[in-house]
């Protein structure tokens, strides 16, 4: 399930930081844009008066704390395991975000109670949130599987919930455009660079549920090595 001492620091480190460097384009928009948003966010990691503030505000606890770790927990670490034995680890990659994205349609009822949009506005809007939400889901599923740590997936489900989705049509209208597109472009590119290097299984230790479909028999070589 992820929870192990072997590998704990680069596991915690290493996805953040690939996670981080995808989202290079909006940090600079951020920063651009709001840099007060952006120096709150590192007084959060650097001042404990700060902490203590946000572990007061529900809102911050359930969107940065409690979302991430009980979705993590249960769609990485509990269905990954019972889902790969059956479907092997490239199927379940694809198939246990799947259900993440479904997870997230409750926000239907609740717009369609407080009639915040139109229907047809409101049921575009969860088809396209199911959709960031699925590949999102398989990112996180691929860390999981690489590191075999549960840290990763959750730290990263927290910063990607703290950015939210990227802004690229402010940044296409942006009075920066030319160094942000640039931005963005170097941050996804660097990403894919840097994927298989900083995910790679090497850096952790042994993948526990790699090693329970070795002795099941069931070999991946492609996620496990």
């Amino acid at each position: 399930m992820g929870f192990r001492l072997e590998g704990f620091f680069p596991a915690a480190l290493l996805p953040l930081l690939l996670t981080m460097i995808l989202f290079l384009g909006p940090l600079m928009q951020l920063s651009m844009d709001c840099p007060c948003d952006l120096a709150d966010g590192l007084k959060v990691v650097l001042a404990p008066r700060s902490w203590a503030r946000c572990l007061t505000d529900m809102r911050w606890l359930r969107n940065q704390v409690i979302a991430p770790l009980t979705e993590e927990l249960v769609f990485r670490a509990c269905m990954l395991p019972m889902l790969a034995p059956c479907t092997g680890l490239g199927p379940a990659v694809f198939t246990c975000p799947l259900f993440f994205g479904v997870a997230h349609f409750h926000h239907i009822f609740e717009q369609l109670r407080f009639r915040q949009s139109s229907v047809g506005s409101i049921f575009l809007s969860a088809a396209f949130q199911f959709s960031y939400t699925a590949v999102f889901g398989a990112y996180t599923a691929f860390l999981f599987i690489r590191t075999g740590h549960l840290i990763g997936p959750v730290l990263c489900h927290s910063f990607c919930n703290y950015m939210g989705f990227p802004a690229v049509c402010a940044a296409l209208e942006h009075p920066q455009r030319r160094p942000l597109l640039a931005g963005y472009a170097l941050g996804v590119g660097l990403f894919l660079l840097l994927l298989q290097p900083l995910t790679d299984p090497k850096l952790y230790g042994s993948l526990p549920l790699c090693v329970l479909l070795e002795r099941a028999g069931d070999s991946e070589a492609p996620l496990c090595s």
